[in-house]
């Protein structure tokens, strides 16, 4: 039976095509989009990608129109004779293998120069960051500055930056869109990445993920890039290097009297913070009195500069029904009450804060300066009091396959599904730790 051909519906589906690309076109700004120019690396890749599309494009034109010509120039018609039958045409498969090869040899040679550019060892002065992958969050560590933080990543605009990549346990992916780039974190491996943020681009947050699969939690693994100017990472590190501060006092004036504190770079949102209690001394030999403690600025990145679809965390009332607490405690917690519980915790086994020598182990965050971060649970919850409180006492409920245990004391441990008692915290409990966490600035 010959087929009608039918101009109509033909028309009508491509209508609808187009309308389908049309509508997928509309999304505007795309916060993870890999399309832009805010690196180096991601510029190449773009570059590559732009020349990969070109010429595929030509082959999908090319092919396309052989094809709609020959269905309707050898269509089958009412009465026509039967084609002739042809075996082997020497310049027509000559033609179509030289073709594609030549086109090959298009696309292959600035993809192999792009392998071997990104490939290559980053420079030689380049800020060293060492990316550790857990389950289900990120360890960041600085050697040239001493500096260990967690689930949250600055970098100075301008200043090639070299990624060593390691996972404690299962495959990882290190992935932040905007800035281009993914690479495997492999088990008993040291992979690397690098790339050079613009040193023009302004003061900005960026999202980061885990690209594989790596368990139950693995679409909760998220962290945050903020990109930053090197007047202001200097500013970062300088108090990030300093061990944890507290308790934070105002300088007491002794004779003379130095106050203590540093003057804090205006429009940065810091803070001024004592390393300790500024209290003099009065030596009795000479009858001066010591200077105080110098005071290390408070930096961190600027509220009002996180963009509202920016990494998004899991409010209050998103988390599960089965888990409550007593928020009015939050008001009433006391921080140095808290730090006595802390150090008589189970959270000693797990969570580093410098400056506590009893409080030195490495399996969890480093709890240093947490008060600074902006989220918790690897980048899931907003770092507030209330978030965190729920996250303390019962994390395995906020977070499937957490390996923070559940705290909160009467509950059932899903792993072990034994009941809390022993080492147990209440709801005040948690209040007061909640108070002396969100004090370690």
């Amino acid at each position: 039976m010959v087929g009608t051909f039918r101009p109509r519906r033909l028309a009508s589906a491509a209508l609808l095509g187009a309308l389908a690309l049309g509508l997928a076109a509309c999304g505007g700004e795309y916060p993870n989009s890999t399309f832009n120019h805010n690196t180096d690396f991601n510029a190449d890749i773009d570059a590559l990608w732009d020349k990969l599309l070109f010429w595929g494009t030509i082959v999908f034109v090319g092919v396309e129109a052989a094809l709609v010509y020959t269905i309707f120039r050898f269509r089958r018609r009412p009465g026509g004779a039967t084609p002739k039958q042809v075996h082997g045409n020497t310049a027509l498969e000559i033609t179509w293998t030289a073709i594609p090869a030549v086109i090959l040899i298009f696309i292959a040679i600035p993809t192999v120069r792009t392998i071997f550019k990104t490939q290559a060892k980053a420079a030689p002065d380049a800020l060293q960051v060492e990316v550790i992958g857990h389950q289900w969050w990120w360890e960041f560590k600085y050697p040239q500055l001493g500096i260990t933080t967690a689930n949250e990543l600055y970098l100075p605009n301008g200043r090639t930056v070299n990624f060593q990549l390691k996972t404690v346990d299962v495959l990882h992916s290190f992935w932040i869109p905007q800035m281009g780039g993914k690479r495997d974190l492999i088990s008993n491996r040291t992979n690397y990445l690098w790339f050079t943020p613009n040193k023009d681009l302004p003061t900005s947050a960026w999202n980061g993920f885990c690209a594989e699969f790596c368990g139950p939690s693995h679409a909760n693994m998220k962290f945050r890039l903020y990109t930053v100017t090197p007047a202001e990472f200097d500013q970062w590190a300088a108090h990030q290097k300093q061990p944890a501060i507290f308790p934070a006092v105002a300088a007491v004036p002794v004779l003379p009297a130095p106050s203590g504190v540093a003057p804090v770079p205006s429009g940065t949102g810091a803070a001024p913070v004592l390393l300790a209690s500024t209290q003099s001394t009065m030596p009795a030999d000479t009858g001066t009195a010591a200077p105080a403690p110098a005071a290390v600025p408070v930096w961190t990145f600027p509220r009002e500069k996180l963009e509202k679809e920016f990494a998004y965390t899991i409010p209050t009332a998103k988390i599960p029904v089965s888990v409550s607490f007593d928020e009015s405690l939050l008001a009433k917690g006391d921080p140095a009450r808290g730090k006595d519980l802390y150090s008589k915790s189970s959270c000693i086994g797990c969570h580093a804060i410098a400056g506590t020598p009893f409080n030195m182990a490495a399996v969890g965050p480093n709890l240093t300066h947490v008060g600074t971060r902006y989220t918790i649970a690897g980048g899931l919850y907003p770092n507030d009091a209330k978030h965190l409180a729920y996250w303390i006492k019962n994390a395995p409920a906020l977070k499937p396959g957490s390996l923070m245990p559940t705290l909160g004391k009467g509950l059932t441990d899903p792993k072990t599904k034994m009941v809390v008692n022993v080492g147990g915290l209440t709801d005040a409990d948690i209040a007061d730790i909640v108070a002396y966490l969100q004090a370690l600035k």
